[in-house]
């Protein structure tokens, strides 16, 4: 006898087709950004004191862009990567100062006044298109896990302006400097962490030689849970919820920013007596962000989405050093061989010079805030083993901004304001036989001034302070150690008016400062 098959079991086998077929056209994506982290962390890019495996397998199985630039500070970069313009644009988002939250985490202020008082600083902000309005118009699920999305406080108004459909984490920049936080927001309302009880969030100092450092960043007195572990937990939760749906997840870490701490050092580092034990610390965090990463991988590959899903990992901004030790490597920035502070002209931060036993900006000159590359080159993995190429690597010039461009074409979405970024899809699709991906030249801002980089490996850094201009050749000179101005005076005028279009006609536009570029959160 032939078998009837019930209406509804056929019903249900069409649903899955075209739920599969569904999938199939739009794959989900994950971005992981970490946090002042340098490239040369990644054993990828041959750290030797730790190990990256997870990370490093998204290089070996995706494209990985040599010339990714980011931004040189964490609030700048977050914005052009959610706004797709430029840190040398002017009136394109609006940076608040943070701090306010810590109030409410003291009891004088409530979240609602709180709110209040950071939209009010806020105002109106401009009429654009912001990243996860890219998704949702492509049908997507939204959802950003982490540190606030940018600035130094923000709110579940402005949240809900971006287009977040769901976000969990830290409202406040400043919060963000401990791991152990009273309170965090999910979908706009307070949620208490039991266990958790200092107002600062258990914030410790970034020195490792002092005992008294030591004991305070070990005394677990009221820092019960690491605020890194609920990520984790509401990362996994939202893929689970939304699998059988296209979903971008935003994951903005804490990791591996200071000041240094972690609930346990990780075994790799514990018993390594090449470092000191503030360094271990700093690897563990490290190891950390690299732990979870392969958690969030292993739980794609259970629901069976691995394939269709696009991982994407960068880092903020250039490295930072968070593991000061007295007479190894100290903050102000000093040349430990000579005890003198840089100046920035003609003398820099290298690693074999300021002590940093990680070489963390991988051999570049400069750090976090700088100009130099190793404040704003930052690395860039793409790997989706369903639809990009695997094992490319791409010499494309390209910016954190480029993104919303990049899936704003993988998509078919139109983005309504003429951004900055350009698309690199090309490159990932193509690998790097594709010649017509990238940026001819960027720009981009810093505390020391403006800098622009062009496609064939021309550096023209403006130092702010004194009004001078420096000029590099990066293809033969990977350190900036070779300043070229003087050969090349044409070459600096051309150079320089480019630098000058892009910061709209003001070089200022691209000189960062807080007291400039940050507006306070005013009391009542």
């Amino acid at each position: 006898m032939k078998r009837i098959i019930p209406a509804t079991v056929v019903l249900l086998l069409l649903v899955n087709v075209l739920l599969a077929q569904k999938r199939n056209n739009k794959p989900n994506v994950i971005f992981i950004m970490a946090d002042d982290m340098g490239a040369g962390m990644l054993s990828y890019y041959g750290q030797r004191f730790l190990t990256t495996p997870n990370i490093d397998g998204l290089a070996r199985n995706g494209v990985v862009f040599e010339n990714s630039y980011s931004s040189a500070y964490c609030a700048p970069s977050r914005a052009t990567f959610l706004t797709g313009y430029s840190d040398c644009s002017k009136g394109k988002y609006v940076l608040t100062s943070g701090g306010i939250y810590t109030e409410t985490a003291r009891g004088t202020l409530s979240d609602a006044a709180a709110q209040d008082r950071v939209n009010a600083a806020i105002g109106k902000e401009p009429d654009i298109l912001y990243l996860p309005q890219v998704f949702k118009a492509a049908g997507y699920i939204t959802g950003e896990v982490g540190k606030l999305d940018w600035g130094f406080a923000t709110t579940t108004k402005q949240m809900n302006n971006h287009g977040w459909d769901y976000y969990y984490g830290y409202y406040d920049h400043i919060q963000c400097h401990g791991f152990y936080p009273m309170f965090l927001h999910e979908n706009g309302q307070r949620v208490v962490i039991p266990g958790n009880t200092h107002a600062d969030a258990g914030k410790t100092g970034e020195w490792g030689s002092d005992s008294t450092e030591e004991k305070a960043r070990w005394d677990m007195n009221g820092k019960q849970v690491y605020s890194q572990d609920l990520f984790l937990q509401k990362i996994l939760a939202f893929i689970r919820k939304n699998k059988d749906h296209p979903f971008f997840l935003y994951h903005p870490t804490q990791l591996p920013h200071g000041p240094a701490a972690i609930p346990a050092l990780h075994p790799e580092v514990a018993l390594n007596d090449s470092l000191t034990s503030i360094e271990k610390v700093y690897a563990s965090m490290v190891k950390k962000m690299d732990d979870d990463v392969g958690v969030i991988l292993q739980e794609l590959q259970r629901l069976g989405i691995a394939q269709n899903t696009i991982i994407v990992f960068s880092s903020d901004n250039g490295h930072e050093l968070y593991y000061s030790y007295k007479g190894r490597v100290e903050k102000p920035y000093r040349n430990m061989q000579t005890g003198k502070l840089y100046n920035n002209i003609t003398d820099k931060f290298y690693s074999s010079t300021g002590g940093d036993v990680f070489d963390g900006n991988h051999g570049m000159a400069g750090l976090k805030r700088s100009n130099w590359n190793g404040g704003v080159k930052v690395p860039l993995f793409v790997c989706w083993p369903e639809g990009f190429k695997k094992g490319v690597v791409s010499e494309a010039l390209v910016t954190n901004y480029d993104f919303m461009a990049t899936m704003a074409a993988m998509l078919g979405v139109s983005v309504k304001d003429k951004k900055e970024g350009l698309s690199y899809l090309p490159a990932l699709l193509k690998g790097k036989t594709s010649s017509d991906v990238g940026h001819s030249s960027i720009a981009f801002a810093s505390f020391m001034g403006p800098a622009l980089i062009t496609k064939d490996g021309w550096k023209l850094r403006y130092y702010a302070p004194k009004q001078l201009f420096q000029l590099y050749y990066l293809p033969e000179d990977y350190k900036e150690e070779k300043e070229l101005s003087a050969k090349f005076p044409e070459r600096v005028k051309q150079l320089r008016s480019e630098l000058l279009k892009k910061c709209g006609d003001d070089l200022n536009n691209g000189w960062f400062r807080e007291e400039k570029n940050v507006v306070p959160v005013k009391p009542d």
